[in-house]
């Protein structure tokens, strides 16, 4: 079973085999952690997103769905970008969310990643509440993650940090 850990800081520092990017489904940037990741790690991660469009993803990558590119400048040596749902008060999303770690898991074990780390993914500007995204990230990263080294959770402030401690406890 994986050490599942938690750090308070920023992803584009970690030292791991893969970062997980929270993308939109455009893969071409955004803001946030994917605007972050893109920014570090410079001009090869969007030249690599940019031939995943023209060729496998021509209308973007589904939400739930994973894929692999370099990373560029970046400490890692993947970014494992996935597209979590934006949040609905009137639709249960939780299985695509749920999607995305699982996923992301899938892509890393298919590299051969020892080591991944995992924003919030969905809990920023697509509005997922941290407890619940907190919830799903935990559950399913356990059930999912059997055989890596260690699985990471970056948390960018003291608010996800507890929801994210609070969820490792209750599981």
């Amino acid at each position: 079973m994986a050490a599942i850990t938690l750090v308070h800081g920023d992803i584009t520092e970690q030292r791991v085999d893969a970062v997980v990017n929270a993308a939109n489904s455009s893969l071409l940037g955004g803001g946030g952690v994917d605007g972050a990741i893109h920014r570090k790690g410079g001009p090869d991660i969007l030249a690599e997103c940019r031939q995943l469009r023209a060729s496998r993803y021509g209308k973007g990558l589904p939400t739930g769905q994973a894929v692999a590119t370099t990373a560029g400048k970046l400490p890692a040596r993947w970014v494992i970008h996935t597209v979590g749902p934006v949040w609905s008060s009137e639709e249960d999303r939780s299985a695509l969310l749920a999607s995305c770690y699982r996923e992301s898991l899938r892509v890393a074990a298919e590299l051969g990643a020892r080591t991944v780390a995992f924003p919030a993914i969905s809990t920023g500007v697509y509005g997922w509440p941290m407890d619940d995204g907190a919830r799903i990230a935990v559950r399913t990263v356990q059930e999912a993650g059997g055989d890596f080294d260690e699985l990471r959770f970056v948390l960018f402030d003291p608010p996800a940090y507890e929801a994210f401690d609070a969820a490792l406890r209750d599981s």
